[in-house]
């Protein structure tokens, strides 16, 4: 498999919506690399148990697809 990054595997799993709500409620910025790899675990935590992103809960392989681009070292 391809080594994941996030410009092009994990930025296009977050909407613009979910952008928006996480700069409105949580102040950062899931569009950006840094912030993103800041927070991957807790981000991770939140998407397998289903209470992000805002609007529905992802499918298990978005899931796996965040938690294997953490696992490689979070590429930007």
């Amino acid at each position: 498999m391809p080594s994941l990054s996030f410009a092009k595997d994990i930025r296009p799993l977050f909407t613009n919506n979910d952008v928006e709500e996480m700069i409105a409620i949580a102040g950062f910025d899931l569009s950006k690399y840094g912030d993103v790899k800041d927070r991957a675990q807790s981000i991770y935590e939140r998407v397998e148990d289903g209470s992000m992103p805002c609007d529905e809960p992802w499918p298990a392989e978005r899931v796996a697809t965040f938690k294997s681009w953490m696992e490689s070292g979070m590429t930007p």
